[in-house]
């Protein structure tokens, strides 16, 4: 991060009533997420969005440094994640199904139903392939053990692609589309498998990418960067991780908060990462040990990272 930005910042969050957390890190909204997960971002407009699964609510905000507070939705829905499907409209993964919402308006349409037939479940994790396809991951509401699996979904057409799963999580795609990462972050084990990289689905069978089994905290969100690094949320351990294309962590990135969820690359340079945090799980203890629970970062790490394709309601 360069010493101007960071002064910029330091006044703009001054003036905002916020906190500059370390010279890499800051907090770019103060509210507290329950359990934030699913960020995407919008280069056209300079605009982060992501939700907070377990109080429905939906989060807008500029990072343009004059903007001083987010926008928040209520939902009727639980849902997970954000992917933009085009200028007006985003696809949201919910607690029981695919829905196309318009921004404008906020209106919401049911693309597909996901898991209509497991009321107990709900969406967690997803991301876009270069394909335009989306994968995303279901799992028990209590996180009860092999009730999760993770989908293709390529327009409303939904393929299974793995099941017996607790949480699944990670996911996400190598630069030229050839490799997927996905892990279940109750197992510990990070994955890869072999994409066409046309449709984004499996060529092989999953092999072991890294094992985290016997690590402190449980690798959670994904994203990729330019170079082909997998930088992950380290749930319960207060930092990321980057894990080389061969299967190496590489790097770790300390952070000020205990439980983040999911990153994302974000800034005209995508030279930044949003990640999402939460308190599930919590006590008042834990909490107080932990003073910015729940709010979401700004993280500089260095690295020029990949934008999120949009998903093609037309695949």
């Amino acid at each position: 991060m360069e010493l101007t930005w960071v002064m910029c910042v330091v006044h703009a969050l001054h003036n905002k009533g916020l906190s500059v957390l370390h010279r890499s890190t800051v907090i770019l909204d103060a509210t507290r997420c329950h359990l934030g997960e699913g960020p995407s971002y919008d280069p056209a407009t300079d605009t982060v969005w992501w939700v907070d699964i377990l109080e429905s609510r939906l989060f807008e905000r500029s990072l343009n440094p004059a903007t001083t507070s987010s926008r928040m939705y209520a939902l009727p829905v639980m849902a997970s994640d954000v992917a933009a499907i085009d200028a007006d409209r985003h696809l949201l993964s919910a607690d029981d199904g695919l829905y196309v919402r318009t921004i404008a308006t906020g209106s919401l349409r049911l693309l597909c139903p996901l898991e209509a037939d497991k009321p107990g479940n709900r969406s967690n994790d997803g991301r876009v392939h270069q394909s335009g396809a989306l994968w995303i991951g279901t799992m028990g509401r209590d996180a009860e053990p092999g009730r999760g699996a993770i989908y293709h979904v390529a327009g409303s057409c939904i393929t299974r692609l793995y099941g017996g799963l607790t949480i699944p999580n990670g996911m996400a795609f190598s630069p030229d589309g050839a490799t997927g990462y996905f892990v279940d972050t109750a197992e510990g084990v990070l994955r890869r498998v072999a994409l066409d990289p046309s449709t984004g689905l499996p060529k092989g069978e999953p092999e072991t990418h890294y094992d985290h089994s016997d690590g402190e905290g449980g690798i959670d969100g994904a994203a990729v960067d330019a170079d082909g690094l997998i930088w992950t949320a380290r749930f319960g351990a207060s930092c990321l991780d980057a894990y080389s294309p061969s299967g190496e962590r590489v790097r770790t990135v300390p952070l000020p908060v205990r439980q983040p969820t999911c990153p994302t690359f974000v800034g005209s340079a995508l030279d930044r990462l949003l990640v999402t945090t939460g308190y599930e799980g919590m006590d008042e203890s834990a909490r107080i040990a932990d003073p910015d629970h729940g709010r979401t970062l700004l993280v500089d790490v260095g690295v020029r990272g990949l934008l999120e394709p949009l998903f093609r309601l037309d695949a």
